[in-house]
């Protein structure tokens, strides 16, 4: 029941387009400590996001691709320099950021429908009819109505990340972190994917942060590719994909694109390759 004197948002008003975030990342630097002294996985990254902007990380592993995406999110703090969400420092976790894994981290004692449900719980003024209406709504999203009642264990690699993005977009966040989330998929799979993630961005208008380590997935998907340097990260090169959507991974036009930033990540291999250490 809800308190006296507490707006009740309906379903409808929850399904409402909201204005995505705009994000800027100021100078940001993080290490961490091994076993032979501190790592710096980060040095002075800056980079701004636009509302509404589809924008890929790429970089070799390690470069510090999901490091950063982590302190966006708030999960983990930077060392020094600030990230902003509308002019907004990020001092910690938040409904208005939510992330995607690379593994589906889904609850395998709830079925399909009672994982995409459980965000919504902590979402305040939301009766549960409203509740289970955003569910069933983001299901259909997805693909997944047909499959509401089944459980984790019954469901391919792909359906269970299609699970996981309903979860995520459910609550309705202004900003959408995606770490590497189709990168265990099988390549059929992938292609379904990159095609389904591209509409629901154009109907839901997120803000997207999308971490990969593969270039053509990259140029499919992004507005912007950024390219990290390897040991410690930082933004090397920047790539525009000025490409109609929705895009086919498998175009000339595409691969063109692919092409040009996987000839700078390979420079930027042999370049740390030859470095004094």
């Amino acid at each position: 029941m809800l308190r006296a004197g507490r707006h009740h948002s309906s379903a409808t008003e929850e399904l409402q387009i909201i204005p995505p975030s705009k994000l800027s990342v100021e100078g940001v630097s993080k290490s961490f400590r091994s076993a032979s002294g501190n790592v710096l996985a980060l040095d002075r990254v800056s980079l701004k996001v636009a509302e509404g902007e589809f924008v890929c990380l790429v970089g070799t592993s390690g470069c510090g691709k999901t490091t950063l995406l982590n302190i966006i999110a708030g999960l983990e703090k930077a060392d020094s320099g600030a990230v902003l969400a509308d002019g907004k420092p990020v001092t910690g976790p938040g409904r208005e950021r939510l992330v995607m894994f690379q593994e589906p981290a889904l609850f395998p004692w709830l079925d399909v429908f009672g994982n995409v449900l459980f965000g919504l719980k902590l979402k305040p003024n939301l009766t549960n009819e409203d509740r289970r209406e955003v569910a069933k709504y983001y299901l259909e999203l997805v693909g997944l109505s047909r499959f509401e009642h089944a459980n984790i264990h019954e469901l391919s690699g792909g359906m269970k990340q299609r699970v996981s993005l309903a979860r995520a977009l459910a609550p309705n966040p202004r900003v959408l972190l995606m770490d590497e989330p189709f990168a265990a998929l099988d390549a059929l799979t992938r292609e379904q994917l990159y095609g389904d993630i591209q509409e629901i961005w154009k109907a839901r208008r997120k803000t997207i942060v999308f971490v990969t380590h593969n270039v053509r997935e990259a140029a499919c998907l992004g507005d912007r590719v950024l390219l990290f340097s390897p040991h410690p990260g930082r933004i090397q090169e920047e790539f525009t994909v000025n490409l109609p959507r929705p895009r086919d991974i498998n175009s000339v036009d595409l691969a063109a694109h692919a092409t040009q930033i996987t000839k700078a990540l390979k420079s930027a291999g042999k370049a740390e390759a030859i470095a004094p250490k």
